[in-house]
């Protein structure tokens, strides 16, 4: 548009570019950019691009996932839907358990971090946190410490009661939550614990071992639980409500219902685990005892019907009393040890069996042949002529054969065979680890249970390498009457015996039954004649007066059996062992008792065998 003055005034008219080129003194107008700023600023659009694709990429393909995890949970709201775990039921689906809805604590780290800035300001609520909910301010710390940077929402270990619930709901923070979730609750208090175990909240190290575990899962710590977790735990489902910047509900994101976790059938009989239990507590006590094992057996598959050890514990304890629990680990009578598959004892004279079988499959003896026990045999000494030598006998036993050497359980006869004496050579060290590892000793035997110990078959390399001594002939005598370093558990022992009682099958023991047949490890049914010979033996030892286990007698069936006395602690402590089965021509029951520290040796052990065989006969056979 162009100024003008209109003519009648006398003024004339302008252009606007004529002003504008008189004021710029006829510069130049526009200058072109030059290259360099064109350059920068691509250099600087390039490298925010690569900055965004390389965050981008870190956030999306090499990060662990706690970054969508998080947010998720700052768009919606999302909730675990816990899966029940699976019920254990004993051999009449009697269940063992079950499952209680409960309530969990939970911490959401993206509120946490979000709402309080500094560490100061997270321990003060953290502080307010466990005083108003009664949580140990130790344990939220550990739960945080843990997994920051991790997780988004954590979940605190242990159950809420009603008062506690209701105090968090009150505390009306973003950070504190509540998560429904379900209890183990354990039916028959500490008569299964060992067998059962318990449950708990996963920790680092258990995210690091086992890929298919997650943070705030739930994860067997011990027995079954433990050993058949996986079978157990189902599989969690997940629920997430997208929300808008109002918070209003606009999608569901994610809607996957709980998969329960499968039931598992044991072979345990509840009501003969909870007589024997009860009826060796009530012996231990008195005796002024603690400390001992219980257990039965199918000899002819390997089913294991009764299990205890002593002292026990009360497994509804664990996520629910943290200062029982505490107790409990530091307890010096090491109730949370299952001394049936864990512990490992010299078997004294329950060895002696296997001892004899040995000297019938090398031709040393032939079952009648004698050997004259005076109560001890002499060896010369040579760096003390003076000073014989002497391993005592626990009495004279005079003229004793295979037979009534079992059923006495002459110490004298079985130095002879295993060590040598007289004109009888003696099975020796090496032969007699054979057949121990023959029968499983030395080894795990399999059984579906945490935690088992191998137990430890001595010989002379072994010693000579740890001690620095030389094998002596003591020493083979000592182990051919189960004493000196000869370790077992108690699961290999009456496995062991079992296959004495069932004519030459070694079956692997177990606790959850199976769909196959029972697993054989070996097969010795081609030695069934010398077994028969240990057999009758094993029958003397309940039938004639002078049998160590006579008082068993008197039961309406045939029982065959054999006792046990080891001294430990320097010969200061005797633990005592029976071993039997019955009925003895056709077995369905073998059991094992041991005493820890007992004050009679194996006569402690008598009385809860004769009630035992008793129930079990009038209840089941």
């Amino acid at each position: 548009m162009s100024l003008f003055f209109n003519k009648r005034h006398g003024n004339i008219d302008l252009n606007p570019e004529e002003i504008l080129l008189d004021a710029g003194g006829g510069g130049i107008v526009e200058r072109p950019l030059s290259f360099w700023a064109f350059g920068l600023v691509i250099i600087a659009v390039v490298f925010s691009g690569f900055v965004v694709l390389g965050r981008l990429a870190s956030i999306s393909v090499f990060s662990d996932g706690s970054w969508e995890r998080i947010a998720e949970a700052n768009s919606g709201k999302e909730v675990d839907i816990r899966a029940p775990r699976g019920i254990i039921y004993d051999r009449f689906q009697k269940p063992l358990l079950e499952n209680v809805p409960a309530f969990r604590a939970e911490l959401n780290l993206s509120e946490l971090y979000k709402n309080f800035k500094t560490k100061e300001e997270r321990h003060a609520f953290l502080v307010r946190l466990s005083e108003v909910a009664r949580l140990e301010l130790t344990i939220l710390e550990e739960v945080i410490n843990t997994n920051q940077g991790r997780y988004s929402k954590v979940t605190v270990p242990g159950f809420l009661d009603k008062s506690q619930v209701i105090a968090i709901h009150e505390f009306n923070s973003p950070v504190a939550l509540i998560a429904s979730d379900y209890k183990r609750h354990y039916i028959y208090n500490d008569a299964l614990s060992h067998i059962l175990g318990y449950v708990g909240l996963v920790n680092a190290n258990d995210l690091k071992n086992f890929d298919y575990l997650e943070i705030n899962d739930e994860v067997g710590r011990a027995g079954l639980e433990l050993a058949y977790d996986k079978e157990l735990r189902g599989e969690d489902g997940k629920s997430i409500t997208v929300r808008n910047a109002k918070g209003s509900v606009i999608d569901t994101l994610r809607d996957v219902p709980p998969v329960g976790g499968s039931a598992l059938t044991t072979t345990i009989d509840i009501e003969f685990q909870e007589y024997f239990k009860e009826r060796l507590e009530d012996e231990l006590r008195v005796l002024g005892r603690t400390a001992g094992v219980g257990l039965a057996m199918n000899p002819g598959t390997g089913e294991v019907l009764a299990m205890v050890s002593l002292p026990s514990f009360n497994n509804n304890v664990f996520g629910n009393d943290n200062a029982t629990v505490r107790r409990l680990l530091s307890d010096k009578g090491r109730p949370l040890f299952n001394r049936v598959v864990s512990g490992v004892y010299t078997p004294g004279s329950a060895i002696k069996p296997l001892v004899a079988l040995a000297a019938l499959k090398e031709n040393l003896v032939d079952p009648l042949k004698t050997v004259f026990s005076s109560g001890y045999i002499e060896l010369p000494n040579p760096y003390n002529p003076d000073k014989p030598s002497r391993f005592v006998d626990w009495k004279a036993h005079g003229l004793v054969n295979m037979y009534s050497a079992i059923a006495r359980s002459s110490n004298v006869y079985f130095y002879t065979i295993g060590g040598g004496f007289g004109d009888i050579a003696g099975l020796g060290i090496e032969k007699m680890k054979k057949y121990w590892e023959m029968f499983g000793y030395g080894r795990k035997t399999g059984i579906d249970l945490p935690y088992e110990a191998e137990g430890f078959l001595p010989f002379p390399e072994e010693k000579e390498k740890r001690t620095g001594q030389m094998w002596r002939i003591g020493d083979t005598y000592n182990i051919s009457i189960g004493q000196g370093d000869f370790l077992t558990t108690p699961i290999q022992l009456l496995a062991q015996i079992s296959a004495l009682a069932n004519g030459g099958m070694l079956y692997e023991p177990y606790v959850v039954k199976r769909n196959d047949h029972p697993l054989a490890v070996r097969d010795f049914s081609l030695w069934k004649n010398d077994i028969e010979e240990v057999r009758k033996g094993m029958r003397e030892t309940v039938e004639k007066p002078y049998g160590t286990a006579f008082l068993l007698s008197s039961l309406p069936f045939d029982i065959s059996g054999k006792t046990g006395s080891s001294q430990i602690a320097n010969n200061t402590k005797t633990n005592a062992f029976f071993v039997g089965y019955a009925p003895s021509d056709n077995p369905v029951l073998a059991i094992l008792i041991l005493v820890e520290d007992a004050r009679e040796g194996s006569l402690n052990t008598i009385p809860i065998a004769r009630d035992v065989f008793e129930w079990y006969y009038y209840k089941r056979m």
